[in-house]
């Protein structure tokens, strides 16, 4: 894709009546500081009519007002506390051109040319990025990257849609918890788990994975229809006899986890575990509110020998994830907020790395499945297609509700070219075994 940038400028909060302060520094929690030091991008699609990229640019102006971590700067206090300056330095603005129509790029693949439909992902210091992209068509390309250490997917999403409502002029609703502080630790703390090799590893540890960097990857998408979907579901709740009912999302991880391990040719000896998101919103005593705007994620990592994965049926590996989601309950998170506050020392470093090459012969899975990210309305209707960027990290997927509104899913599966032939041939088998 030959896309033209046209211009590229800092827009920043358009308030209502006098502006806040600008000197205000709002420390990073102890979510915040363990999640992805790095900015994400994301990919939407829109049809004729389109709205003038004035109404995106001052709609995003005015939720900037509302949430404005995201129009400030990264750094330290006085007392060398990292976290998020209230400045309004703004965001950056990018409008581009591109002299084809989008059903000649269609479908939109994630391959390096994608990278091109939003702003870089390297050397920024604005935590927002927008770039509009316009088609001979009229249809348009929103390219949209965030620094993940400002909001998780859950706080994302709310932004979204609240940059929607500004758009279309009616009232932010609901308006975000701002509050980052109210995590505090218990008098006396009570560390009941293990959290460093979890959230926290030793700085000791070698984080990169060199074995396999000049190993080509392919980001692969598979589609999962309902009804296979259902199928799946209905595999993994039936063991011996007995039925226990697991969602459609443990149950397509288990199956994902299965048929990846097998493309991979892994030793059966080998351990391989799976890094989930875990939203701490309902599962905290007291449920803090949907509208909380930061990090609240920890992760599950079910665990498994190879041999076993791929012996056992279905239902054996989700129940292992189901288990392991189940145990990051309200004393876990609660644990770890003790910890956080009293047991990290200079030798601990969050887990969470998006600079490796590869994770095999692990994975982790990044689910969009439950955020309302299709409900990003500029004021001509709903997107058509949302999707990732280009992220080839050797098994780390994403999962996103498939365009066609029915419940399908979307996978966007990062796999070494050598086993891509592998998984095709079996990413829809249901009888899998080590050997």
């Amino acid at each position: 894709m030959n896309v033209k940038i046209e211009s590229s400028r800092i827009i920043k909060p358009l308030y209502e009546g006098i502006p806040p302060s600008t000197t205000t520094h709002i420390p990073f929690n102890v979510f915040d500081n363990v999640t992805f030091d790095a900015l994400m991008a994301l990919i939407y699609a829109y049809r004729p009519p389109t709205p003038p990229t004035s109404t995106i640019e001052t709609g995003l102006r005015k939720t900037l007002a509302v949430y404005r971590e995201w129009a400030g700067r990264i750094g330290e206090d006085e007392e060398g506390n990292r976290g998020v300056f209230l400045n309004d330095e703004g965001v950056r603005f990018i409008e581009a051109s591109i002299d084809a129509t989008l059903d000649e790029v269609l479908p939109l693949k994630p391959s390096p040319s994608m990278l091109s439909l939003h702003p870089s992902l390297k050397d920024v210091v604005e935590l927002i990025q927008v770039q509009v992209t316009r088609f001979a068509c009229g249809s348009v390309v929103v390219g949209f990257t965030g620094h993940h250490i400002i909001a998780d997917g859950h706080a994302a999403s709310n932004f979204f849609v609240a940059w929607g409502q500004a758009c279309r002029d009616v009232e932010i609703t609901p308006l975000p918890l701002n509050d980052r502080a109210i995590f505090r630790p218990r008098d006396p703390p009570l560390v009941e788990y293990n959290h460093v090799g979890a959230e926290f590893v030793s700085k000791l540890v070698n984080k990169d994975n060199n074995e396999n960097k000049e190993k080509s990857i392919i980001v692969h998408k598979v589609h999962f229809t309902v009804e296979f979907l259902g199928k799946l579901k209905a595999n993994a709740s039936f063991m011996h006899g007995k039925a226990k009912t697991y969602s459609t999302f443990e149950s397509l991880i288990a199956h994902l986890w299965r048929v990846i391990t097998k493309s991979r040719k892994l030793d059966v000896s080998q351990n391989t575990q799976i890094r989930i998101s875990v939203d701490g919103r309902r599962r905290i005593i007291p449920r803090v509110p949907d509208e909380f705007f930061g990090n609240l994620v920890l992760w599950a990592f079910p665990t498994s020998k190879v041999k076993d994965l791929l012996d056992e049926p279905l239902h054996y590996a989700t129940k292992i994830i189901h288990d392991a989601i189940t145990k990051v309950d309200d004393k876990y998170f609660k644990s770890f907020i003790d910890f956080a506050n009293h047991k990290v020392t200079q030798d601990l470093i969050p887990s969470a790395d998006m600079k490796k090459d590869s994770l095999c012969p692990n994975l982790e899975v990044d689910s969009w499945l439950r955020f309302p990210f299709y409900d990003l309305d500029f004021g001509t209707g709903c997107p058509f297609l949302f999707m990732p960027s280009y992220y080839p990290t050797e098994g780390m997927m994403f999962l996103v509700p498939s365009f066609i509104g029915d419940g399908s899913i979307d996978a966007f599966i990062p796999l070494f070219q050598d086993n891509l032939p592998n998984f095709k041939k079996i990413c829809y088998s249901l009888d899998l075994k080590a050997k």
